[in-house]
């Protein structure tokens, strides 16, 4: 996390960073799998590409928006899904109802320097994100890799003015 003053101007960085949901999740799914039970009804199963990071506000009121920053060490392709579940940390019966439209898809395409990403959904979420810090003081998101890439290969953040 980062923040800059530039005069009036105060910017808040806000990274991704792992959380430990993943592994609760993931033995949520192998202990349906030794049961031979069912998940609930809409449950949302992380699949092997699939990881749950977090976003801790440390600022909540008055943010705007400014932009990603998606940094991919290697070509592929990941995308962020929010959640709308905020009353418990407890993220091991999530549902599929209760992930946010819309995603952000960022890519890196071979040889090339910069990331990519469609925009005009990039800019929607990110205001939606600024908007739901003013009730939450953590956001969880489900992060999707294809093309090979891997979360160790990824920094990313979301930057605010405050």
């Amino acid at each position: 996390m980062q923040s800059e003053d530039k005069g009036q101007q105060h910017k808040l960085q806000l990274i991704f960073s792992m959380s430990t949901l993943t592994r609760r999740m993931r033995l949520r799914f192998q202990s349906l799998q030794q049961k031979n039970a069912r998940p609930q009804d809409g449950e949302k199963l992380l699949r092997p590409n699939e990881h749950i990071y977090r976003v801790d506000f440390i600022q909540q009121h008055r943010l705007r928006f400014l932009r990603w920053d998606m940094q991919l060490e290697r070509p592929g392709k990941v995308t962020v899904t929010g959640t709308s579940q905020h009353w418990t940390p407890d993220l091991t019966h999530l549902m599929n109802r209760q992930l946010l439209e819309p995603v952000g898809i960022f890519w890196k395409k071979l040889g090339a320097k910069e990331v990519e990403c469609n925009e005009a959904d990039a800019q929607e979420f990110g205001e939606r994100i600024a908007e739901l810090a003013q009730i939450r003081k953590v956001m969880y998101f489900l992060l999707t890799f294809t093309g090979g890439l891997e979360p160790a290969q990824l920094k990313g953040s979301v930057v605010f003015k405050a």
